[in-house]
């Protein structure tokens, strides 16, 4: 892991991002589901009212993960951070990305003095279930999921 930096995201990353999502689309069996052009997606993060941010895990100029977060407000919390997206690409798994942007996620919402993280994990998706619980997570299986599709 010594090659592998962790940094914020920059705009100029936003291609390499999108790759990775599309990657994840595929594994979670969905591929025809990211619509988003990356026009849009360069514009949510990197322009006048960014709406995400990013941690990238890199080696040798190379994107290998990332993990994309923003802020949502809790009426019981208060301010914190959802974790979208962590993904590390196939070939990158195993070596401990997971674990060095998870850590960069956790810095960031205490520097930010946010009230938690949470996300959202597929049932079937062990492989991540198990990641997460290493950090002691409370799974939910109380709620149910809501879309609203436009």
């Amino acid at each position: 892991m010594a090659s592998i930096t962790i940094r914020k995201a920059q705009k100029e990353d936003c291609i390499q991002l999108l790759e990775l999502v599309k990657e994840l689309a595929h594994y979670e069996k969905a591929p025809n589901e990211v619509t988003v052009t990356i026009e849009h997606f360069i514009e949510s993060g990197f322009g006048n009212s960014p709406v995400w941010w990013a941690f990238v895990a890199e080696e040798n100029n190379v994107i290998r993960g990332f993990a994309l977060y923003y802020i949502r407000y809790s009426t019981w919390k208060g301010q914190r951070m959802y974790l979208e997206d962590i993904i590390v690409t196939e070939p990158a798994r195993g070596k401990g990305i997971g674990a060095l942007l998870m850590d960069a996620l956790i810095l960031e919402a205490k520097e930010r003095n946010l009230k938690g993280i949470t996300w959202q994990v597929l049932n079937w998706n062990k492989p991540a279930i198990n990641f997460y619980k290493k950090y002691k997570v409370k799974f939910d299986d109380e709620w149910v999921n809501g879309i609203l599709d436009f």
